[in-house]
This record gives C-alpha cells, sequence and structure tokens, in this order.
C-alpha cells in the first residue's frame, strides 16, 4: 500500500510514519505539508507539487485544506482517510460533493476504543431514556477547535437514539438544564492526549463510560487500518462501523 501523507512534518505525521514503518506492505511514498520551510525529500509544500504515484491519502493536516486536498484526490481517483477535525459548514458540504466522485473515509477519531465507547454509549441512552447525560473531553492545550470532533461525534451517536436531544456546549449563566439538554464540556491542559467521559445519571444512579488515550500512535494505527480498507473501494461515505464490520 503506497500512501501520501499531508500534514507529514506535524505530530501525527511523525506518528503515523513510524507506524507505517513497522507495517509490512505499507509506504509513504510522498507527504505535503505547507508548513515546512521549502519542498524536501519525499515532502512537498503543495498538492500541485506531488506527482507521486499511491493508492491511498491519508489526511492528518489543517481544515483549510480540505478543498484542495479533494480536488486533488478527485484528479487522480483517489480515496481519502480524512482524520482532520474543525471543518467549516462549506468543507463539510464539499466533503459530501467529493463522495459522489472518490471513497472518503472520515471519522472524528481513529482510535477503535472510540469505536466501541460510541457503540456503548448509543445502547445506554437507548436503555436509560429519561437519564440526563453530560459529555467531558480533555485535550492538550495546542488544540484548535472545541469541543472535540469525537465529542460530537459521541453526541450525535446518542441523538440517533434521541431525536429531541439539543447540544449544550460549555453551559454558562442562569436557568436549570432542560429535559433534552445533553451538556458538552472542554478542557484543554497540559498534554493530554485524549479524555472522552460520559455520564448518564437518574435521580438514583449513575453510569460513567470512559476512554482514555495514552499515545497518539493509537490514532495513527487506526488510520492505517483505514487506509488499508479503502483501497479499492466505491465511492461513497465510509467511517469506523464500515471498518469494523469489514464491509
Amino acid at each position: 500500500m503506497k500512501i501520501i501523507l499531508t500534514g507529514y512534518t506535524g505530530h501525527m505525521g511523525r506518528e503515523v510514519r513510524a507506524c507505517a514503518e513497522r507495517m509490512e506492505n505499507c509506504e509513504i511514498v510522498a507527504g505535503v505539508d505547507p508548513m515546512i520551510p521549502a519542498s524536501e525529500g519525499i515532502c512537498v509544500k503543495t498538492f500541485a507539487e506531488c506527482t507521486a504515484e499511491a493508492d491511498v491519502i491519508i489526511d492528518f493536516s489543517y481544515h483549510s485544506m480540505t478543498k484542495d486536498l479533494l480536488d486533488f484526490a478527485e484528479a487522480r481517483k483517489l480515496p481519502v482517510v480524512l482524520a482532520t477535525t474543525g471543518q467549516t459548514d462549506e468543507e463539510k458540504a464539499r466533503i459530501r460533493e467529493a463522495e459522489q466522485k472518490i471513497p472518503v473515509f472520515l471519522a472524528a477519531n481513529y482510535s477503535l476504543g472510540i469505536a466501541t465507547l460510541t457503540d456503548l454509549v448509543k445502547r445506554a441512552a437507548a436503555l436509560y431514556p429519561d437519564g440526563e447525560i453530560e459529555i467531558v473531553e480533555q485535550h492538550h492545550d495546542r488544540k484548535l477547535d472545541a469541543p472535540s470532533g469525537t465529542a460530537l461525534s459521541l453526541f450525535n451517536a446518542i441523538k440517533e437514539v434521541r431525536p429531541e436531544a439539543e447540544a449544550n456546549c460549555g453551559r454558562s449563566g442562569q436557568g436549570k438544564r432542560t429535559a433534552d439538554e445533553i451538556g458538552i464540556h472542554a478542557i484543554r491542559m497540559g498534554n493530554i492526549v485524549g479524555i472522552h467521559e460520559v455520564m448518564i445519571g437518574t435521580q438514583n444512579e449513575r453510569i460513567t463510560l470512559k476512554h482514555e488515550a495514552f499515545s497518539r500512535g493509537v490514532f495513527a494505527e487506526g488510520s492505517l487500518k483505514a487506509a488499508a480498507f479503502m483501497v479499492g473501494k466505491t465511492p461513497g461515505h465510509y467511517d469506523m462501523k464500515d471498518l469494523l464490520a469489514g464491509d
């Protein structure tokens, strides 16, 4: 499997490269990263400079690169694994448009543990239809978006079984919580890799479901598994549920 990696020189780019080196039949053939001072080795600053032949693109760059990335992928008819969060509404629309032409794998979090947590949260929310739910996510102090894409995906999973649910991000001000409210809270501190906690409570008991990542390597491994899964796929939208099901 030959991979073009965006965000090549960033922290996650380094994690993906290290993980790929430990895998058989896996090669990073090119990198695209506008943050490098000048193109060097297999890493270039722009997609226009990228001429490598590849099977798939893994994106760990910046949401502002979404349009250029998808334009390049469509021109080359390459599947894309999008591991960048924080896209604007316009960028999300561009992703949906691209899914009509190329295979796009989109996940807020590439950890198998988070996929498991999401499934458990959805099931628990259905079992406790009157339970009050709060989501707390913690990340390092350099993360740009809040709440995290994973916290929002957990909320969306809850909303599948509770269509009336409404997100209240960073609760403040006066007034008691409403019956349909799901509180979402973001903590930014130090070098926290990623902690997501979902609490479901009634007047008599509380269930806490929690996932903690100890290394960013877990996200690199997941993105490479997704990339291998995407090679040869037909155009459309794919996510962690498809990967786990092996569809």
